[in-house]
């Protein structure tokens, strides 16, 4: 038997995963993703029809006795904790070719994915994260459980972006005080010196990785990672990593926790309460998160700046000095300042790229180069023709005959198995949009229910799902915040048309999605723009302000959505289901004869667009009334 036919699941043919014991069915849904010897599918009860993640283990890879012993370990201490930020075990099963643990399920992905979309976050996102993180650590060792793998990659976030730890495989029990533990484990980035010289380890090496996580978060990579595995653990042995100068002058007291965690000897490490009292966890940082941060830094503006009080309140912190125009340290500035980082985003995943100080306070008005988006949007549109060129240089392991490198249609869930990789599926996509651009512009509505306007004069306005909140983008990109009752009157009449261009998507579309209430989160949300487009015969091309491309066929109403910053196209036929590919999985397994096609288009049409003049993007071929498709 071959390794690949051992790493799958036998799954029942009907799709339906039965628990003997307890009578309890699943309806096996859409696969989540795979790591080490599980891959991961949405289970739904039967009788409640409550959704889960299913981590599916075939036996056949449990066959000797410690890989049965490590599974058995990892059930029975994941079972027996029950904290709001450690992933919800539910239960588990086994029937003659699988375990399963069926266990809560975090739709928002990892902070593994926030960091590859976003590179760095800001102070005051870090501490929301540390805290929560600090918080199901310290019930953690009060139940004597070291983790052993803390990482970015194991830190899930629900629809809320509530933190949970997961992935309890080498988590193992201090039974008694002064017990170390001298199995070698963990992930390179992330272990501690203690567990590579193998002097024995305990709580301490939990620490050790929450200060790589923390300086990962602020800085953009981690920081003992080199090319080499050999010299990452040299630089871990010999404690020998740099703070950037950029770091140390704009947010010292998080430098001064780095390096407490971060000592080569575990017992000068500090506690989780020693940590919890540094001063940095014990300066601003917001009740909750939008998820427009998972691609997008949040806002900062006087409004958002005088809500702090009633947040530190809750938060039980110290409140802000009197509010001033100048926004709260940590914080980015809007759209146009954020670019330039982006801009330089390289296919290495942990690259530092920093365009200015991490934390330093920014005063005076919005940056007013417009120079930088045309910057950032070529730089995306460069990266992406490179990543497709890549691609069609590729020769996959298993060709459709002799000459050509792409699967064939039978070859379909052969292609699946090994290139989809659900992780790197788009946060947003355009899921209508209307041409009215003879007169006023390119109106659309986003997946998360956010309206927006690309009006002819390359201004932008959006109206964010509660409802409520206005985000207004000049063309000089300074973004303006009002709300649907309060906005200056020069406004007034594309506040009318926004209002316009979204009933008439939503009578003549498609059904109005639910209503979203107004959180707290809204004050501190960001929403990517509409950058560029343009409509050609066959299809229509609209990339936003975070670098999603997406190619909508006016034929078959087809559609792909390509990542040039998780190196991944998204694919969407004329149904609600989709799948995402990355192009390194493309590149070593192929895809469809259809995917090739339709990659193909668009590596054409981004060639064309980089030769084009700016006065013809943002144009169609022809349009002589308002023309609206459903995506």
């Amino acid at each position: 038997m071959s390794s690949k036919a051992k790493d799958e699941p036998k799954l029942p043919a009907d799709g339906i995963i039965r628990d003997v014991a307890t009578g309890k069915s699943y309806r096996r849904g859409k696969f989540l993703g795979k790591g080490g010897f599980a891959r991961v599918y949405e289970l739904t009860c039967v009788a409640s029809n409550q959704t889960f993640a299913g981590k599916i283990v075939p036996k056949t890879l449990l066959q000797k006795l410690h890989q049965r012993e490590k599974m058995k370990q990892e059930i029975a201490i994941h079972k027996s904790l029950n904290h709001k930020h450690v992933l919800k075990f539910h239960c588990n099963f086994e029937d003659a070719e699988n375990v399963y643990i069926v266990l809560e399920v975090c739709r928002k992905r990892t902070l593994m994915e926030l960091h590859r979309r976003r590179k760095t976050v800001t102070e005051p996102e870090a501490r929301y994260f540390m805290h929560q993180m600090c918080d199901a650590l310290k019930y953690l060792h009060e139940s004597r459980v070291v983790h052993r793998d803390l990482k970015l990659g194991n830190l899930l976030l629900n629809d809320d972006l509530e933190l949970k730890i997961a992935d309890f495989g080498l988590a193992t029990l201090i039974e008694k005080n002064g017990d170390r533990k001298m199995t070698m484990c963990g992930t390179p980035n992330y272990i501690a010196p203690e567990v590579l010289t193998k002097v024995g380890h305990g709580f301490e090496v939990d620490i050790w990785a929450l200060g790589c996580i923390l300086y990962t978060l602020l800085v953009g990579k981690p920081p003992f990672e080199t090319e080499s595995l050999n010299e990452t653990y040299a630089r871990i042995k010999k404690n020998r990593y740099s703070i950037p100068e950029t770091l140390e002058k704009g947010c010292p007291s998080a430098v001064d926790l780095i390096k407490r965690m971060l000592k080569d000897n575990p017992f000068e490490r500090p506690t989780i309460a020693q940590i919890l009292a540094s001063n940095f966890l014990n300066e601003y940082f917001p009740k909750s998160l939008p998820t427009s941060c998972l691609t997008m830094a949040p806002r900062c503006d006087t409004v958002s700046l005088m809500n702090q009080t009633a947040l530190m309140q809750q938060n039980k912190l110290p409140a802000p000095k009197a509010p001033t125009a100048i926004p709260q340290k940590g914080f980015m500035k809007p759209i146009a300042p954020s670019i330039p980082e982006r801009v330089a985003i390289d296919a290495k995943e942990n690259d530092v790229q920093q365009a200015g100080p991490i934390g330093k306070e920014i005063a005076g008005p919005a940056l007013k180069d417009t120079e930088v988006p045309k910057m950032f949007y070529r730089a995306m549109l460069l990266q992406l023709q490179g990543q497709l060129q890549n691609v069609f240089s590729s020769r996959p392991k298993v060709p459709l005959g002799q000459d050509s490198p792409y699967l064939g249609k039978q070859r379909m869930e052969c292609f699946v198995d090994d290139a989809e990789d659900p992780a790197l599926a788009p946060m947003v996509w355009v899921s209508k949009w209307v041409d009215y651009s003879d007169k006023y512009g390119l109106g659309y509505q986003l997946s998360d229910d956010s309206y927006g306007v690309l009006f002819n004069d390359r201004t932008r306005l959006i109206l964010l799902p509660n409802g409520s909140d206005l985000h207004y983008v000049g063309r000089d990109w300074a973004e303006q915040y009002h709300t649907v009752e309060n906005y200056p009157q020069p406004l007034a009449k594309k506040v009318k048309l926004i209002n316009y261009f979204k009933d008439y998507m939503n009578e003549r579309l498609v059904k109005a999605g639910a209503k979203h209430v107004k959180s707290d989160g809204d004050a501190l949300a960001r929403y990517p723009v509409m950058q560029q487009w343009y409509r050609s015969n066959r299809c229509i091309l609209m990339m936003l302000s975070n670098g999603t491309i997406q190619m909508n066929y006016f034929d078959d109403h087809v559609k792909i959505i390509l990542c040039p910053v998780m190196q991944a196209v998204t694919y969407l036929p004329s149904g609600d289901n989709f799948r995402t590919f990355s192009f390194s999985g493309i590149t070593q397994n192929g895809c469809t004869i259809d995917m090739y096609k339709r990659l193909k288009d668009a590596f054409h049409l981004i060639q064309k667009l980089m030769t084009m003049p700016e006065t013809e993007v943002n144009a169609c071929n022809s349009v002589a009334k308002p023309s609206a498709v459903k995506c």
